[in-house]
């Protein structure tokens, strides 16, 4: 990326999941959402391509790319179903880069690669029932006995978690305490790779959720599971202030999606507009619904610049906290916007599930709550601001 001007090999990505985006997911993407099943042939593909290693270094197996590859990606995918572009998202940025930014070299070569080539996804299980937004409020604990850690707990809202390709869930559990300067006790969180097939996981009952349909979404039950000690993620202690790494890169990938499904919302209002008459005309012709649709196109074009810029900051090694919290928040707006004015656009079809608007309507509200809601997006920006 040159300044907010892609390179070709970013612009070739790009357009490469843009056409994949249109002829191969856009034709199933209504069956998936109608069935709520998981689109497997969509996600085999998408592995072909490499999508799920295209921020991983080739040495496991990835593409050599970047984040803001992966952005790109998430865009162009989120423009016709974010379901799928979900699953990618949650597969690499939450499920396979936290080995990749925290793993031993051991754990690295024994996970990355089959994360990276999407023959297996990884689940990020960090909320719980009583701790959503929250995360310091943990209650799963972990203890070692034997050699080995012993988890129980209970985990809520986990993508990717139980779908027949799952092979690891990341647990964060509260492995021990330690006594602040203040003298209060603070909860020492560790994270801990968690193989799905371990005798005690237990993915529950999918979710019955308003969108994201074709997403596999669970809550869990971690009753009695025995790891290795060796499974500990990063440094013992540090799995929160790890995890919350993670959810600042997260944000960009989140606010790339959301951009997608704001700039989808744009191009169906736009095709809607020209070829629907009323009264004579075009509806494009009237201003109540041009104004509407410039203002959607102003909002999406607007959520890029915040990604990009959050991007380009995290790429150059700089802070980049503060800037991924306001794309998010920002992308996450512009979706939900865009989507309530391209339903009032296609007006009475805009309330039809078959309508890709109406599935942008529906899908689009999680993106103001998932990886952090709205007000924890405007917390950090307010501190960020001394308040």
């Amino acid at each position: 990326m040159t300044g907010f001007e892609l390179t070709e090999e970013y612009q070739d990505l790009s357009d490469t999941v843009r056409d994949f985006a249109d002829n191969v997911v856009a034709p199933v993407s209504a069956k998936h959402d109608e069935e709520h099943s998981f689109p497997y042939g969509v996600v085999k593909q998408m592995a072909e391509m490499g999508l799920f290693g295209l921020p991983f270094p080739e040495e496991f197996g990835g593409m050599g790319g970047d984040y803001f590859a992966l952005a790109l990606a998430l865009e162009q995918l989120g423009r016709v179903d974010q379901s799928v572009a979900i699953t990618l998202e949650a597969g690499v940025s939450l499920g396979a880069m936290p080995v990749y930014r925290f793993g031993t070299d051991a754990q690295k070569q024994e996970w990355l690669p089959m994360l990276a080539s999407g023959e297996a996804l990884a689940g990020f299980g960090l909320t719980e029932p009583e701790a959503g937004s929250d995360a310091g409020g943990t209650k799963t604990h972990a203890h070692r006995d034997g050699g080995n850690w012993v988890i129980n707990g209970n985990k809520e809202f986990i993508t990717n978690s139980g779908t027949d390709i799952t092979k690891l869930v990341t647990v964060t559990a509260v492995t021990g305490e330690s006594e602040r300067a203040d003298g209060s006790v603070r909860k020492d969180i560790s994270t801990l790779l968690v193989p799905t097939s371990t005798p005690g996981f237990r993915a529950e009952k999918a979710y019955n959720k308003v969108g994201w349909n074709a997403s596999d979404t669970h809550p869990l039950t971690l009753k009695d599971v025995r790891v290795p000690e060796a499974n500990l993620l990063g440094e013992e202690g540090r799995g929160y202030a790890n995890f919350l790494s993670i959810l600042d890169e997260g944000r960009i990938a989140i606010a790339a999606l959301a951009t997608g499904a704001a700039q989808g919302c744009v191009d169906l209002s736009v095709k809607y507009a020209r070829e629907r008459s009323a009264f004579g005309h075009t509806i494009g012709k009237y201003q109540a619904i041009s104004f509407k649709i410039a203002r959607m196109e102003a909002r999406a074009h607007t959520a890029r610049l915040a990604y990009y810029d959050a991007a380009a900051r995290m790429l150059a090694g700089k802070p980049f906290k503060t800037q991924a919290a306001i794309a998010k928040m920002v992308a996450g707006e512009a979706a939900m916007d865009n989507a309530r004015d391209a339903t009032q656009v296609f007006g009475g079809y805009g309330f039809i599930n078959e309508f890709t608007v109406a599935r942008h309507y529906r899908d689009s509200k999680i993106l103001e709550v998932g990886e952090g809601t709205t007000e924890v997006q405007l917390m950090l920006i307010a501190r960020e601001l001394g308040l």
